[in-house]
């Protein structure tokens, strides 16, 4: 939710010099110019940025984004030195089946020598094969051990997640026994109110305190990304810039100073540069809703129910018992079945609407504008006018994210495309902080609820997500529908 130069003020405190990072969230609503507004922005600070060439945008063709970037647009970005990547492929059954248009932009990164990053949550067998065979070398989505194994088995690179909703460190760590030379660290989504505490620095010191060896465990999170990705970052050798981090000690690993090119980026826990807020683009074309928008007539006692998983992107189908009052489905607090909704950003359009298990929301609303990939408008609460108030508040202020409660209202405004905003860091965390505390008084036993609510959204994951144009079963591949008759 930070733009890159704010995100930079917070991660060099932690020890992170250089980031490798996937603009799609960016370009799915702005497209090459959200891109190139992320690499202008980060050249005003010392942190080293290697951006990717986004290879899914729209990451399906199940939802409504703002842009489109097909080969030709890819091959422009590709001959570029500063993007590193052709980022990672959400489109796994386009590989698998050989689609033209997907083949053409992994075939352009393999012509300009870059590595495409992949995204493959539970592929295994014959179709992992046939992924990792059409040129894809890494994955950042394993929830098992087994599934690891068997991707890096395959000659596939592994990222161990930790971010703020999918945490995979407990699980994928012991691989680092055997594989060090196939992983990697990364934290995929994290917000500032998690950023304030550390980044890449606390997976380390999980895995020192752990047990496994140190220089294992750094050679995963700084040789391995820098090869594997050709970055133009200091790896100690003669010649090299001056890219290195002082540690108190290995155990503890508390980060006392942060070095950029041979420059004091941080000391003690302090930045030691600063920024300008710079430019806010944007795109937001819905109107204000009402509750007649969201109704959904009963057409049927038995609907499908996406069933929210705590600290996973993916998340299960179920089914059950619609709660009907004056012949529509309503939320029902007491089982825990919450309406949901995601409405179209771009373009006035019917909204989508479902149900959803383990929010546990007992009064009110929560909504936002950070809705993977597409960033359209997803909201879910208690009652159709909590759902539509909180709506209407992000589409006056053309993106953030809220919760309410009748007439309390906490608000985030996010400027830039409706997924970040150019304010100071810590003050986001602090008002993100208060959010989420806002969000369990409502009710959620949700660690990250409105990281958790951004996945709902994202059909690249199993098993049942909602986009702007109906109700998605990840494992099909296909919309379903709600009602089962």
């Amino acid at each position: 939710m930070l733009v890159p130069s704010e995100f930079a003020r917070l991660a060099v405190v932690h020890g992170t010099v250089a980031t490798v990072s996937d603009p799609h969230e960016i370009a799915n609503v702005l497209g090459l110019h959200g891109i190139d507004f992320m690499i202008k922005n980060s050249q005003g600070v010392p942190l080293k940025f290697f951006f990717g060439a986004p290879s899914c945008v729209p990451a399906t063709s199940f939802e409504s984004s703002g842009a489109h970037l097909g080969p030709a647009e890819i091959a422009a970005l590709l001959v570029r030195k500063d993007i590193k990547y052709l980022s990672e492929m959400m489109n796994f059954p386009g590989v698998i089946n050989n689609d033209k248009e997907v083949m053409a932009k992994i075939d352009i990164a393999k012509n300009q020598k870059k590595p495409t990053d992949g995204h493959a949550p539970s592929l295994t067998g014959e179709q992992l094969k046939k992924y990792i065979a059409g040129g894809i070398t890494t994955d950042h989505e394993c929830f098992t051990l087994d599934e690891a194994r068997e991707k890096i088995a395959y000659g596939m690179k592994v990222q161990i997640r930790e971010g703020s909703a999918a945490k995979n460190f407990d699980t994928l760590i012991p691989l680092i026994e055997k594989n060090s030379e196939d992983l990697m660290f990364c934290s995929d989504d994290k917000h500032p109110d998690e950023l304030l505490e550390g980044h890449i620095n606390l997976m380390i010191r999980r895995a020192i305190q752990l047990g496994y060896d140190p220089l294992q465990i750094l050679k995963v999170c700084t040789l391995n990304p820098a090869r594997h990705y050709q970055l133009d970052v200091g790896l100690l050798q003669q010649g090299d810039p001056a890219d290195f981090i002082i540690v108190d000690n290995f155990n503890d690993f508390n980060i006392a100073a942060t070095y950029i090119n041979g420059q004091a980026v941080a000391r003690n826990g302090h930045c030691l540069f600063s920024t300008e807020k710079g430019d806010t683009p944007n795109i937001f074309k819905a109107s204000p809703v009402s509750m007649d928008n969201i109704k959904v007539p009963a057409l049927a006692g038995t609907i499908r129910i996406i069933r929210a998983i705590d600290g996973q992107l993916i998340t299960k189908q179920e089914t059950g018992e619609a709660k009907i009052k004056n012949n529509l489905v309503v939320s029902d607090t007491e089982r825990d079945v919450l309406k949901i909704v995601v409405i179209n950003r771009y373009q006035n359009a019917p909204a989508s609407v479902a149900f959803v298990r383990g929010f546990g929301l007992k009064l009110g609303a929560m909504a936002s504008t950070v809705a993977h990939d597409s960033h359209n408008i997803i909201a879910v609460g208690t009652t159709d006018k909590e759902i539509v108030n909180a709506v209407n508040l992000l589409i006056k202020s053309k993106g953030g994210i809220v919760v309410v409660n009748g007439e309390e209202q906490l608000h985030l405004p996010l400027p830039v495309a409706g997924i970040m905003t150019n304010h100071n860091g810590q003050e986001v965390a602090s008002i993100y902080r208060q959010l989420n505390t806002a969000a369990k008084k409502l009710g959620t036993p949700l660690h990250a609820p409105f990281m958790t609510l951004s996945f709902m959204a994202l059909l690249v994951t199993p098993e049942l997500k909602l986009s702007d144009k109906g109700l998605f079963d990840g494992t099909q591949f296909d919309f379903t529908s709600l009602f089962v008759f």
